[in-house]
């Protein structure tokens, strides 16, 4: 924990928590000091939340809201994540997508929904026949009538992203603080809050509220009662790597009020997943999956794609996102408590963060936190390429004939060597556990699912943390 007081405690580190923490800890306050960030995690990872298990689509904005906070910080959020992610080796492709009209009011609707996009900035959308349709996705089942083509929508890595966001943080001099759950909030004559937490007192001049699923009752420390966040579950199959060839680009669903609806994407993996389901639950930690979820997404998948459903399923999985009862980001200052909170943030969140960064950093700004930019504060890290479509350390000879242990497969689902292995374990922001370590490599997330590497993988991680 951090002697002294901290300018800003993050509480969250998810991908908005850490981009929030990476943006504060590059400013510097009006005297020419850098800020001092805490980012306060409950678990033993960043992005270990709902920012692991999510759709990991870098969203245009084409469907949201127009005149929404949310509309406005996704458009901005699309161009600097993309341009991030190029600059950090974030793996992204530019896939496109296509919206699939079934019925006859689906289709009715396509007109409304590139009406939207225009309004929401976006001018790339196609209303297209069902000939072009087939053209573009030979796989669909028979009787689209229709589709909106999104040229703009892509997929991204959210795990590489959240760690790229804490990592450049870190050695911005940030302390990330995990295993750390806030408890309580206390207020000195001060004007200083102390945050209790698990680990002890951490005393903060600025407090900023991006606890995902916590974030209602992290508000409520505060004093206020503003949202109530509902964990809503979402249900996912991955279909082995060999059906990849089906699903070229994302399919999307005319949207709903319950959501997006059921999607069948490409992923950075090399993988096609269908999902998710949407379902209201009362317990903030339940990421079991169920019969239910699988039955009713096998049934979409017999209409969208019969041929996907005779691929392998290599995995299946369930996300909870931070739903609320309003249709937009609760987004609110407190100026004389310095509090910020960043709640009810979607399934957007990914392609939003690095907006919902800067606009922050601008509300506190406004509130009394005079910063500017740090001159030449560290830039992003390059990333390690965890993405199918570009080049790996084992089809790589130069880097092998320099250090064979890139060369040395351990995990040969995936094609994880020990050297990527090796160096995610040396990393700023090492893995705590095995979860931790196949968000960073890949490892053990293939056709086998760990049977045949997870023994060695385990011992690998388990030898590395003795050491420490």
């Amino acid at each position: 924990m951090p002697d002294g007081t901290v300018d800003v405690a993050v509480v969250g580190g998810g991908v908005v928590g850490a981009a929030v923490a990476r943006e504060l800890a590059g400013r510097q306050s009006s005297d020419g000091r850098a800020l001092s960030v805490a980012l306060v995690e409950a678990r033993s990872d960043v992005g270990d939340g709902t920012s692991k298990a999510n759709t990991a689509i870098l969203h245009t904005g084409f469907d949201a809201t127009p005149g929404t906070l949310e509309s406005r910080l996704v458009r901005r959020g699309y161009e600097l994540l993309g341009g991030y992610a190029e600059r950090a080796g974030i793996p992204v492709e530019r896939t496109g997508a296509l919206l699939v009209a079934w019925t006859g009011e689906e289709l009715a609707a396509l007109a409304g929904l590139a009406d939207k996009a225009v309004k929401n900035g976006y001018r790339e959308c196609e209303i297209v026949g069902a000939d072009e349709v087939y053209r573009l996705v030979p796989a669909l089942g028979p009787g689209a009538l229709g589709g909106l083509t999104v040229p703009g929508e892509s997929i991204i890595c959210p795990w590489t992203t959240t760690l790229a966001f804490a990592t450049e943080a870190l050695s911005r001099g940030a302390a990330v603080l995990l295993n750390t759950r806030v408890k309580g909030v206390e207020h000195d004559g001060d004007g200083e809050t102390v945050l209790v937490t698990n680990r002890g007192p951490l005393r903060a001049r600025w407090v900023v509220n991006a606890a995902g699923l916590g974030s209602d009752r992290v508000d409520r420390m505060f004093g206020h009662e503003r949202f109530t966040v509902t964990p809503r579950r979402g249900e996912l199959l991955v279909f082995d790597k060999m059906a990849r060839p089906l699903a070229n680009r994302i399919v999307l669903p005319v949207p709903s009020s319950r959501g997006k609806g059921v999607l069948i994407s490409p992923t950075i993996y090399g993988n096609v997943m269908l999902g998710p389901t949407a379902e209201d639950l009362r317990d903030r930690a339940d990421t079991s999956t169920s019969e239910e979820g699988f039955a009713f997404l096998v049934d979409k998948g017999l209409t969208l794609m019969p041929a996907l459903m005779k691929e392998d399923v290599t995995a299946s999985y369930a996300g909870l996102r931070a739903a609320t009862e309003h249709g937009d980001y609760q987004v609110h200052l407190d100026a004389a408590q310095r509090y910020l909170v960043l709640g009810g943030i979607r399934s957007t969140g990914l392609t939003s963060s690095m907006a919902l960064a800067e606009h922050a950093a601008g509300l506190l700004a406004e509130a009394g936190l005079v910063t500017s930019v740090r001159e030449d504060p560290p830039g992003p890290p390059r990333m390690p390429n965890i993405g199918e479509a570009f080049p790996r350390p084992y089809m790589c000879d130069d880097l092998i004939a320099g250090d064979p242990a890139y060369g040395t497969v351990v995990c040969f689902c995936e094609r994880v060597t020990a050297g990527e292995i090796r160096d995610a374990l040396a990393s700023p922001l090492p893995p705590a556990d095995i979860d931790g370590l196949r968000r960073r490599t890949r490892a053990m997330m293939g056709r086998c699912q760990g049977f045949f590497c997870g023994a060695e993988i385990g011992r690998r991680l388990a030898l590395t943390k003795e050491s420490r």
